[in-house]
């Protein structure tokens, strides 16, 4: 509606915003950013050229749409429902937008995407851009510490260091609204002050701001405009998919011994299914996108042969090609692959050696890369696999679009997840072949099936290890993610840093109620308990895939509400809960509407503290009965803190699957 001095933003009777003459509305500028990468991890130096503030010189309402009159420009400020578009014409000079939103003391924010070290973001300086979460240097630095006998698990790392796999210009805010920016550049947002958020964006870029009465409601509208995943196949439900390598016999014992042990396995993942190369740093796998026969001999037939037992088989692959092996070869020979300066193929080292990347914005190599996925990987009989990487598109490569890489960056996991989502439609195989990736931008949710939570620690670490993942988990929930998993007892391992079997059986407790359950060997798998470590381990593993697999028909249900509302399979307590310590607690999760699950993030811990919301809570593994509030937990192995709603529809289904 107009004002007296411009224009208000009403809602439900209450002004949200209010754009009146003569008031700052943003601030214009040009910069420009400096990168050097290492290893998937930025440094990033900018240098800001101008800054220039403007105020309101008119508003106005011209055919339902509210026109911000700035000295250079307008904004064009579009109404769909209870979503607020706003969009910058600008001069093209500026690359550079600040804008204000209102802030009130004691609100949260969630969300720029998955962050592991926090969950209420407001307090903190956020650096939007796409990279690797954890690099070399600060694993170095906590190996020597450990070697030295300092192991503070509780100890996270300065903020102003954070990287992640996948960054969003997307957050959520306590008082019930979201903020996106279609922006493609890098963004800075910037919680720290007490009466408002300051938002800037490396591109000028429309954003937009959407109001709901419910957090459900909000992450409906959220998702309706950013997109969702779709329904899980039905098999992902029957168990846990087991990590293992070492080919075909390896495989095949390895299941044999846990199917013996009463394990409901629903998949096997072989992640070197096209080859391994040991190097320095541990077991890792040889980019070439085609079956290894020598490693896995007669792999076409065993997958028939564990399908016809309800098992599927799960493989592999990246963005890159290994330089020394036949697809690199005709990637080169054909044009196909990322290119420096100077015209030659871009070589990035991800570990120890070098690798090529195949040009995704090159049409021809696009084609190409999906086909390989379409023969080499459908056509072999697998039922999916982990898309990995997707972050280290370096700034300075010469793309076959000529678009600038440095805009490219971020978008450029989302474009390897369309890659793999259309590879399986066009083979008219989705929902019945999954993948699951590790970084990600906007885009990515509207093509992913699932998300994982990366190379996570093996230790209890808060900011790299098992408790990481809680807030990663809800984070990406926030912002519009709603299927995400971890690695059954995380990934990177070297020297003293190895996972032990109790925090295996800690993570798997986690895992088995969560989306999908799925272990990983790690970096150094001979280091590494595994779930068939020991006899206690095996059986342990197995008692929780049978619990995820009675779990099927709650788990189903929560995931096509996903589907069709967004509303996220793992929730924040706040969803539901209007409660001062559901905004603040992290390291707890809703598994749907009814299940409240506080993993074990300590080790040796026989109890943990729990707070329930004011709800009728009912203890999966005594039956006792609890109103809200906070309560010591005996939480033996086997018995993480789980929690059903006593007013849950499926209630006595729910509390039946303690006998599985």
């Amino acid at each position: 509606m107009e004002s007296k001095r411009g224009v208000a933003v009403e809602r439900n009777g209450k002004t949200l915003y209010e754009f009146c003459v003569g008031n700052e509305f943003c601030r214009l500028g040009a910069g420009q950013n400096a990168y050097s990468m290492s290893h998937g991890s930025f440094k990033i130096k900018e240098k800001i050229k101008s800054s220039d503030s403007f105020d309101i010189k008119a508003a106005s309402v011209e055919n339902g749409v509210l026109i911000i009159v700035i000295e250079c420009g307008i904004f064009e400020i579009s109404i769909d429902g209870d979503r607020i578009c706003v969009t910058p014409n600008v001069p093209e000079k500026y690359n550079r937008m600040w804008i204000k939103l209102p802030a009130e003391k004691g609100e949260s924010v969630y969300g720029c995407g998955e962050i592991f070290t926090e969950f209420d973001l407001r307090g903190k300086n956020v650096n939007v851009w796409v990279a690797e979460h954890i690099n070399a240097l600060q694993t170095a630095k906590k190996i020597l510490k450990m070697a030295f006998g300092v192991r503070n698990t509780t100890k996270k790392q300065k903020f102003r260091n954070y990287e992640t796999y996948y960054a969003e210009p997307t957050f959520i805010s306590s008082r019930k609204y979201y903020f996106h920016s279609d922006t493609t550049a890098r963004c800075e947002f910037d919680f720290t002050n007490d009466n408002y958020h300051l938002l800037k964006t490396d591109s000028i870029a429309p954003f937009y701001i959407g109001f709901a009465d419910s957090f459900e409601q909000l992450e409906g509208d959220l998702t309706a405009l950013l997109g969702r995943q779709p329904e899980l196949p039905d098999w992902v439900y029957d168990g846990a998919i087991l990590g293992i390598q070492g080919g075909t016999d390896v495989m095949m014992s390895k299941v044999d011994a846990c199917l013996n042990a009463n394990t409901s396995v629903c998949g096997v993942w072989i992640q070197d299914w096209e080859g391994r190369r040991v190097t320095a740093v541990g077991k890792q796998l040889q980019w070439n996108w085609q079956w290894d026969e020598e490693l896995y001999p007669k792999l076409d037939e065993k997958i028939k042969e564990l399908n016809a037992k309800g098992i599927k088989v799960l493989g592999y692959i990246n963005p890159f090609l290994a330089v020394e092996k036949p697809l690199y070869k005709e990637a080169h020979e054909k044009g196909y692959c990322v290119k420096n300066k100077d015209g030659e193929d871009y070589y990035v080292t991800i570990t120890t050696f070098p690798a090529a990347m195949v040009d995704l914005t090159n049409p021809d190599a696009y084609e190409w890369l999906k086909n390989i996925i379409k023969k080499n990987m459908i056509g072999l009989g697998l039922s999916g696999w982990m898309a990995d990487f997707g972050e280290y598109l370096p700034t300075d490569s010469v793309l076959f679009s000529g678009e600038d890489a440095e805009l490219k960056h971020n978008t450029w996991a989302a474009l390897w997840a369309k890659l793999n989502r259309e590879a399986i439609e066009e083979c008219g195989k989705l929902g019945e072949i999954m993948f699951f990736t590790r970084a990600g931008y906007t885009d990515t949710k509207k093509y992913s099936t699932m998300m994982w939570n990366g190379d996570n620690h093996v230790d209890y670490s808060i900011d790299f290890g098992l408790p990481s993942v809680i807030p990663a988990a809800l984070s990406l929930t926030c912002c519009g993610f709603g299927l995400s998993h971890s690695d059954v007892g995380g990934y990177t391992t070297f020297l003293n840093l190895k996972r032990s079997g109790e925090l295996f059986m800690r993570w798997a407790e986690m895992n088995a109620f969560s989306p999908l359950m799925r272990s990983h060997e790690g970096l150094n798998p001979d280091v590494n308990a595994q779930f068939d470590h020991n006899e206690e381990v095996l059986n342990h593993h197995a008692k929780m895939s049978r619990i995820h697999k009675a779990l099927k028909p709650y788990l189903k249900k929560c995931v096509e509400e996903n589907a069709n509302s967004g509303a996220g399979v793992i929730r924040p307590l706040f969803f539901h809960y209007d409660e001062p310590v559901a905004y603040k607690e992290a390291y707890e999760y809703l598994l749907g509407r009814d299940i409240l699950v506080a993993p074990v993030i300590k080790e040796n811990a026989n109890s943990r503290s729990v707070y329930l919301p004011n709800d009728q809570w009912v203890h999966l593994w005594s039956g006792n009965e609890y109103g809200g509030g906070t309560y010591d937990i005996s939480s033996p192995l086997g018995e993480p803190p789980v929690f059903i709603r006593k007013n849950a529809e499926m209630f006595d289904e729910l509390l039946s699957v303690k006998n599985a």
